[in-house]
Order: C-alpha cells, then structure tokens, then sequence
C-alpha cells in the first residue's frame, strides 16, 4: 500500500461545485526521500523506507548517519516503510502528486491526549443512581464493574475510568478534495487524528 509521511497543519473549508460548504484537514505530505529498499532475499519482504523533515546532524547518531549518506541524503527526522507496487531506488524523492488519481486515503495518526478521564467522558456512560435522596455525588459514577459472588472477579476489558487519548489511531476513507504539489498540500474532507503539527502517515 503506497502511502507517504505528512504534517498536519490544521483545517479549513471550501466550496464545492455545487455551492456547499466542505470541512477540510490540511496536510503537508513530503517532499519524502527514499532511505532504504527493502527485497524479500535481503530483508523477507518489499518495503520502501522514506524519510520526511529534516534533522541536524549534530542531533543524528553515527549509525543513522551512515544510513542516510548510503541513501545519498540529508537526515531526516521521521521514518516510515511503505509497500510500493514501482521500483524505487535510494535517494528518489516522491512527492505529493502520489495523490493525484486517489480518490481515498487512510491516515495514521496520534489522538490527542485527554489525560486522565471518567467513564462518562471516556466511554460515554450515561450516569447512575438518582439525583435526590442524598446521590449528590453519584451521578458520573461508573455503578457496578462485575458481580461479587461468582465469578468473584472483574473481566477483562470492561469500561473503566483511565488515560484517554495519546494513541494510534487510524482514519479510514477519507475523501482527497485537492492535491496543490506546488506548496506540497493535501486537503481531506473531514478531521485527521492529532493535534496542529503532529505527524500523521497517509495511505492509498
């Protein structure tokens, strides 16, 4: 699945042909270098590695160094392996225009992170016990987690209060409104995981 790294900038809206109003995510999507290829004799499977960003070398490791200048490039700051169906070869940029005739695109993204949160606002508890007869401080509680004679134990995977947010999160089919290569911009049609700046993964 060919795809290539990008930088969420934040959200926009426009206007379609027939005059409604569409809510946009803005991505900048490369310039990306190809770091490594990868064969199924060398490494068991096809995978092409490309970089996005770049990063001082002062901040580079030696190993990673060495990466980057057998690849015949600048360092990068983020890496990603993609499966590509075309021959890629080290240092071959790919850009944005990788888009053009795609319809919808998965994103892979980070959520933002909530911190720690109830069951209320975590998994959309609805609240119990009454709100008189003293149940002032009852009603964003989580009730029951289990029964106490059998099994005698909570299960696995029941809704609880806890960290929410700061994880993976993929976006499945969203809708490629327009592709600008000449500011290396992409427009989806609704939101990205991720706060203003994160760095997302988009996917044919």
């Amino acid at each position: 699945m060919p795809g290539l790294i990008g930088k969420k900038i934040g959200m926009t809206s426009v206007f379609s042909a027939d005059g409604r109003n569409i809510p946009c995510t803005v991505i900048e999507v490369g310039p990306c270098v190809v770091t490594q290829v990868k064969s199924v004799e060398k490494d068991g499977y096809n995978a092409v590695q490309v970089g996005f960003e770049e990063k001082p070398e002062k901040n580079t490791s030696n190993p990673l160094m060495g990466h980057f200048k057998k690849a015949g490039t600048t360092p990068k700051r983020h890496l990603a392996e993609f499966t590509f169906d075309e021959e890629h070869n080290l240092g071959d940029i790919i850009t944005v225009e990788l888009f053009n005739d795609t319809p919808y695109v998965d994103v892979v993204g980070t959520s933002k992170g909530k911190g720690f949160a109830g069951v209320v606002k975590r998994h959309g508890f609805g609240g119990v016990g009454q709100q008189t007869h003293g149940q002032d401080d009852r009603l964003r509680k989580p009730g029951s987690i289990g029964a106490c004679a059998t099994p005698s134990r909570v299960f696995k995977n029941v809704p609880m209060a806890g960290h929410m947010g700061n994880e993976q999160v993929t976006t499945h089919n969203l809708q490629v409104i327009k592709v600008i290569p000449e500011h290396n911009l992409l427009l989806l049609k609704g939101s990205v995981p991720g706060f203003k700046g994160s760095i997302v993964k988009i996917k044919k």
